[in-house]
Order: C-alpha cells, then structure tokens, then sequence
C-alpha cells in the first residue's frame, strides 16, 4: 500500500543510500587515492621504482579485491564493531565499503596515472622538479579527466555494494529491497526501489561525465 509511511520510508531509503554511498567513495578515495600514487611511481616504469615497495602493496590490492564484497562484510565484522560499535545499519556499512572500495579506486587511480605522456613526466624531471611537484603539478594535473570518470565508475560501484549490504542489514535501498521484495513478496515496492537505485546511478554517471569533459584539456 502506497500510502505516507512507505514513501517516507523509500525516500529515507534514498537519504541512507546516497550517505553509505558518498561517505564510502570520499574515505575511499582518502585511503585509495595516496595508494594509486604510490603504486604508480614506484611501478618499473614510475618516476621513482621501487619493487619491493610496489610488489608488498599490490599483493595487498590484489587480495582485498579478490574478496567478494558479501565476504568482506560478514569478515569485517569485528573491525566494523571497534570502529562504530555496532554491525547494522548505515553508518556501519561504510566501513566494509570504504575498505572494498579502497583497492579498487587504488588501481583506478594508477591506471589514470600510467596514461599521462612520458614526454611531460620527462620535460618536469629536466627542468629539476622533484617527486612531489611531478605528482602534484604533472600528474594529477594531466591526469584529472580519467580520474574524474574513475569517480563516477566508483559510485556507481559503491552504490552497487550499498544496496547488496542489505542483505545483512545494512539499510539503504537495499536493505528496502531484501525486506519487502524478498521476504515479504512486496513485487512492487521491490521494483521500486530498482528503479531509484537504476536512476541514481545515471544521474551520477551523467554529472560525472560532464564534469570530466568540462575539464578535458584535450578539448581546449
């Protein structure tokens, strides 16, 4: 039955998803993006090679994506409990969704980075720049389209872990979804709540893109 309390509850839904969502993709880019960097210059072909280093940290990548996201959150369950002091819920949720989306916004950002012209990377190194302005000021700089549409791709796949969280309560749309398409047999409001998490995922995508082509030097 349609009537206030289930809209309520769908748009709290929407509320919850777009927290879990934003709050997963800006701690992960807070872990993720220094991750990326880092694989990215001490890489064979980076501006500062370092195998050991590069070899410890993708190893550690290539696990934590290896980890289904359902795995990883019933397997963090103890640190989720240390951190917020409870496993369900929304806020709850973000700690497994910070540290799957972590790696994965880790690889994207190396891969942006591996893109930039080694003909610029090499005009800053003759010109005497150090590490840090060559990351800062050639990289990131040249580099700020891809990573911009990696952002995108990164929400619409956090959004994507979100609703699977509810499975074990994690609130959010998903949590909707399983609650009253699964258990309930409630079709409707199953079918619903797709359709908003379908439309949230557009939305993203089409701001993120004309972000990214807004700043695309390339364009200029």
């Amino acid at each position: 039955m349609w009537d206030n309390a289930t809209i309520t509850m769908l748009l709290e839904g929407v509320r919850d998803t777009l927290y879990m969502t934003l709050a997963s993709t800006f701690f992960g880019y807070v872990l993720g993006l220094p991750l990326g960097v880092i694989l990215a210059v001490t890489d064979k072909d980076g501006i500062k090679p370092n195998a050991f280093i590069y070899k410890i940290l993708d190893i550690i990548v290539n696990i934590l994506r290896s980890i289904p996201f359902l795995i990883l959150l019933i397997l963090v369950i103890p640190i989720t409990r240390a951190i917020v002091g409870k496993t369900y819920g929304s806020t709850a949720t973000v700690v497994p969704l910070v540290i799957a989306a972590a790696p994965f916004i880790a690889r994207m950002v190396e891969s942006s980075l591996k893109e930039v012209n080694g003909g610029v990377i090499e005009a800053a190194q003759s010109m005497g720049a150090g590490t840090f302005t060559i990351i800062w000021k050639v990289l990131l700089a040249e580099a700020r389209t891809s990573l911009l549409v990696g952002v995108t791709i990164a929400l619409g796949t956090i959004l994507g872990y979100s609703a699977m969280a509810g499975v074990v309560g994690g609130g959010g749309l998903g949590d909707i979804a399983i609650r009253y398409g699964y258990y309930r047999y409630q079709t409707d409001i199953m079918l619903v709540t797709i359709v908003i998490l379908v439309l949230l995922v557009q939305i993203m995508q089409w701001v993120g893109m004309l972000l990214s082509k807004k700043l695309d030097r390339r364009k200029a």
